[in-house]
């Protein structure tokens, strides 16, 4: 089963890197597709954009705010079946559904960033098969583990773990002053590191974030609250909750 896979970045590289297949690189940077496949141990080509040939898996690996054109533009090119790692899964399994109904279907969602794995995978099966069954031996061979949940049970997840979190690591880095380091505490040294691993990623990953599942305006109003707190006992003992 050859591998096409849509997107050239850290998640696309990842996962070719995994696929115990041919694979093909498609990137609307061809300098990058063709990075990617010359990093890839020889075992991988490029393909244009616009290329009308069929692959066993096509594989998205593109920003969540492209996720559904690029599905569009490509889910029909699967033989056997269409999966996609752009961190949400209610739209993406819908346009798969639409443009390739009779593939079989999965949403995976590395709970990580590349360089940090192997860690765990949310994976919603829409349709599974014996094609996605071997995308889910490469990922777990490579030493992940795959936990099972339901697309709308994922993004509503998401949205605290990754959007309020984000958003409340970052807000704490915007707020922080630099003080000395033989003065920091064991909650602020935690955070601090946080607030470095954060801001050390890729700021339009964090922006799609936010974009698909908000958190800033919780995170403000919670803070508001704080702020403006007559009782802060029982503000706290709601956080404590």
């Amino acid at each position: 089963m050859d591998v096409l896979v849509v997107g050239a970045g850290n998640v696309g590289r990842w996962f070719a890197a995994l696929a115990d297949a041919p694979v093909a690189f498609a990137d609307v940077d061809d300098e990058r597709a063709a990075a990617a496949a010359e990093a890839h141990d020889g075992r991988a080509r490029t393909v244009p954009l616009d290329a009308e040939e069929s692959f066993g898996l096509v594989a998205i690996a593109v920003p969540m705010r492209v996720a559904e054109a690029a599905i569009e533009a490509h889910a029909s090119k699967a033989q056997q079946a269409v999966v996609d790692f752009t961190g949400a899964m209610e739209q993406p399994l819908r346009a798969m559904a639409t443009v390739a109904p009779a593939r079989e279907r999965v949403s995976f969602h590395p709970l990580f960033a590349p360089e940090h794995g192997p860690g765990r995978i949310a994976v919603s099966s829409s349709t599974p098969g014996p094609a996605t069954d071997r995308v889910r031996k490469w990922l777990e061979a490579a030493g992940n583990d795959l936990v099972d949940v339901e697309p709308e049970d994922h993004d509503d997840a998401m949205a605290t773990i990754q959007g309020r979190a984000h958003a409340a690591v970052l807000a704490f880095a915007l707020a922080a002053d630099d003080v000395p380091e033989e003065l920091a505490t064991p909650v602020y040294e935690s955070l601090s590191d946080l607030a470095e691993r954060v801001t050390d990623g890729n700021a339009g990953v964090y922006a799609d974030i936010q974009d698909a599942f908000g958190g800033a305006d919780e995170v403000a109003a919670a803070a508001r609250r704080l702020a403006d707190a007559e009782d802060f006992a029982e503000v706290y003992e709601d956080a404590r909750r």
